[in-house]
């Protein structure tokens, strides 16, 4: 069927009938221009009127024997020609002032681009509502968080901590202007998964906590307020779990660590244990004679008896790691010159070819033996959105200065760009996808690349 567009009708006293728009009245734009005429004129004929009569005053105020006649008159010319130009200025100011005030639009009328940020937190948040858990549970009472995905579907979804804690995040990220999910009850709810025992673990980890999980889960509780007398006897349950008469193999793990570190300089900046996790991350870093010779870390942290294989992601969680203790704790020279190096390992990708390959997510599995059966090996799959850990690294301070050092502003700033293009490019409505599969659509992805593009966005700012 042949389909015509036809303009679009205007509703009228004739039911149907396009009615013709005034536009401006004739008479509004009559009186509009009467002022800029008014002031060109004065400008032309006003600017000629004073420079004469300056001219002639003076020439009657000199006294005669100034010299000559053709002194008093040039005296007299130079003062009608100073006048009439200034009158002339303050003329064309006037029409510069009528003009500006003719030509600047009226406010409200910015459009806002579609795919904006605010438009991204929407869908976020909306994506959250639908995959929200509230079931239930005969011992612990009703609970209200995220399982490991926003895709998990079929009968309402046991929350995890792990989720339930990113989802927490994310509703302080979001402030929503809406009670639909609230964050209290979130935050009560990670209270009611803590294990027996104490702390919290992984859905596949079993019934001992684990310091990893512990310490996300108390760090999104400390920002949503918790009381700090309820956050303190997990605080030291956190850094129980991480010795290594207890936990040797999460503490050579560059995940675990980091985890750690985040975790607790958000719930306790105070504790004694930062300094020393710290010191373990710095003393975990390995040189890489590929990218010249600057350090970085590897899925497990140099401990002299081998070195690991390089990687972005966990270079760039360090980094981040380090950055937030050189906040709380300040650092050494020792400590910083680490801390840059890493990101100087990162900025050289960009040279040595690898900024694409350092982009690209990877995963891992932390192998612990099982706290029941220690003949038998717990296993922790552990996805790395490398794109936002490499972003937000870059986005650290003084990552514009290292970069003047080494690489130079531009380089950092299109690699910074690169790599925030590549968080953009992985979400569909404010979701980020892993993968199409029922687990491809985590609650801590989201999470991570929201928190990326709300940075770069307050970085690229402004005001």
């Amino acid at each position: 069927m042949l389909r015509q567009d036809v303009p679009p009708q205007r509703s009228g006293a004739d039911h149907g009938v396009p009615v013709p728009d005034p536009g401006r009245p004739a008479f509004a734009a009559t009186w509009a221009s009467a002022p800029s005429r008014l002031l060109t004129w004065l400008g032309r004929l006003g600017v000629v009127a004073t420079a004469f009569a300056v001219f002639e005053a003076l020439v009657g105020v000199l006294p005669p024997h100034l010299t000559d006649e053709v002194a008093r008159y040039c005296v007299a010319a130079v003062a009608g020609v100073g006048v009439g130009a200034v009158v002339w200025l303050s003329a064309a100011l006037l029409r510069a002032r009528a003009a500006i005030a003719v030509e600047v639009p009226p406010p409200g009328h910015a459009s806002v681009p579609a795919g904006s940020l605010p438009d991204l937190m929407d869908g976020t948040y909306e994506a959250l509502q639908r995959g929200v858990s509230v079931i239930e549970v005969p011992g612990r009472g009703p609970l209200t968080g995220w399982p490991h995905s926003l895709a998990e579907s079929g009968p309402p979804v046991h929350p995890t901590a792990f989720g339930t804690a990113y989802g927490l995040h994310l509703l302080l990220d979001i402030a929503p202007y809406d009670g639909r999910i609230r964050a209290g009850e979130v935050a009560e709810t990670l209270w009611r998964l803590r294990l027996p025992g104490g702390g919290w673990a992984a859905r596949s980890q079993g019934s001992g906590a684990r310091p990893e999980v512990t310490a996300i889960v108390l760090g999104a509780l400390a920002r949503a307020g918790a009381d700090p007398r309820l956050l303190e006897a997990e605080i030291h349950s956190c850094e129980a779990l991480l010795d290594p008469d207890h936990d040797a193999s999460g503490l050579a793990n560059t995940y675990v660590v980091t985890n750690v570190l985040r975790g607790l300089l958000r719930a306790a900046p105070g504790s004694r244990s930062l300094g020393g996790l710290r010191e373990v991350l710095v003393n975990g870093a390995t040189a890489d004679p590929a990218r010249g010779g600057h350090r970085c870390w590897g899925a497990a942290l140099a401990t002299g008896h081998g070195n690991p294989a390089p990687s972005a992601a966990h270079t760039a969680r360090a980094v981040v790691a380090l950055d937030r203790a050189a906040r709380v704790l300040g650092e050494d020279a020792r400590q910083r010159a680490v801390r840059e190096e890493g990101l100087r390992w990162l900025m050289a990708g960009a040279v040595a070819g690898g900024a694409g390959s350092d982009l690209d997510n990877c995963q891992e599995e932390v192998r612990r033996p099982d706290q029941e059966d220690p003949l038998h090996q717990e296993l922790l799959s552990v996805r790395h959105f490398s794109a936002a850990w490499v972003a937000r690294a870059l986005m650290t301070d003084g990552a514009r200065r290292v970069a003047a050092e080494g690489v130079g502003p531009e380089a950092w700033e299109g690699q910074l760009a690169t790599a925030v293009a590549r968080v953009r490019g992985m979400q569909r409505g404010g979701v980020w996808r892993w993968d199409d599969g029922p687990m491809g659509h985590p609650v801590w992805m989201a999470y991570q690349g929201l928190s990326v593009l709300r940075r770069y966005a307050l970085l690229v700012h402004r005001p």
